[in-house]
């Protein structure tokens, strides 16, 4: 039996068994011990496996290149950015783009608006029309339905893909759909929105005006989230892949 086998038995065998995770989180262990952490196998771990909490933030600092691949230099790069922080803030408040009064969703994008010189920000913004896409692939009815009720273009698409669903899920199904934004894929926010339009179909299908669906999308139950996640991850897998990294 080659290595690889071996360690797909354990992983079927650990779920089987209720410890599910268990062979994902050595395997992340190991990536995390070399001296240069490898980018690209941190992507894909990140973008098949829900990570562990406890190396979650390590893990998202470097793969958004907070921190470097080096072990070595994290504690003074991150002293500098500590630094670049309290700059950019400051510059934000210069301008008045930000005070103490805006919500911290809203100051984190401003501050990355301003590094990537977008600010203010492009009114480019493709998402939506993948999301109808998608929506048109698995369910055509229920997308008829969101025309026929001129819903399609009010829909609370700020907080889908502009706040990534901050403020929409709880936290731990947040952090799973962040892992895979932070890893490079984007994509996962349309399948997460398609998901909510297919969990609640009966309920939005019920509801005959743009206000109310809008309304009911920007405050959806908060007790069907994990199970909306975890849906909404199979759908992204099933129309763009698995992500595999080069050997």
């Amino acid at each position: 039996m080659t290595e690889d086998s071996q360690r797909n038995f354990r992983s079927v065998y650990y779920e089987k068994v209720g410890f599910r995770g268990v062979e994902e989180k050595k395997s992340l262990e190991i990536l995390l011990k070399d001296d240069r952490l490898d980018i690209e196998k941190l992507c894909t771990f990140s973008q098949r496996f829900p990570l562990p909490s406890m190396y979650r933030a390590l893990v998202w600092k470097v793969l958004l290149g907070i921190l470097p691949p080096h072990h070595e230099s994290h504690a003074q790069v991150m002293m500098y950015r500590k630094e670049q922080y309290c700059d950019v803030l400051h510059a934000l408040e210069v301008v008045r783009f930000v005070s103490d009064a805006t919500p911290q969703v809203e100051v984190y994008l401003r501050m990355y608006q301003l590094e990537s010189g977008k600010l203010p920000r492009s009114p480019s913004f493709p998402l939506p029309k993948a999301f109808e896409q998608y929506l048109n692939l698995e369910d055509s009815r229920l997308l008829s339905h969101l025309k026929t009720c001129s819903a399609l273009s009010k829909l609370p698409y700020d907080l889908w893909f502009k706040r990534c669903f901050a403020g929409c899920l709880p936290e731990s199904s947040l952090q799973r759909v962040w892992d895979k934004v932070v890893s490079g894929s984007c994509k996962i926010l349309v399948f997460v929105a398609v998901e909510i339009l297919l969990t609640f179909k009966i309920k939005v299908m019920a509801l005959n005006s743009a206000e109310k669906i809008t309304k009911f999308l920007e405050n959806i139950p908060q007790d069907s989230s994990d199970a909306i996640v975890s849906k909404a991850i199979d759908l992204w897998h099933k129309h763009c892949g698995t992500p595999v990294h080069s050997a």
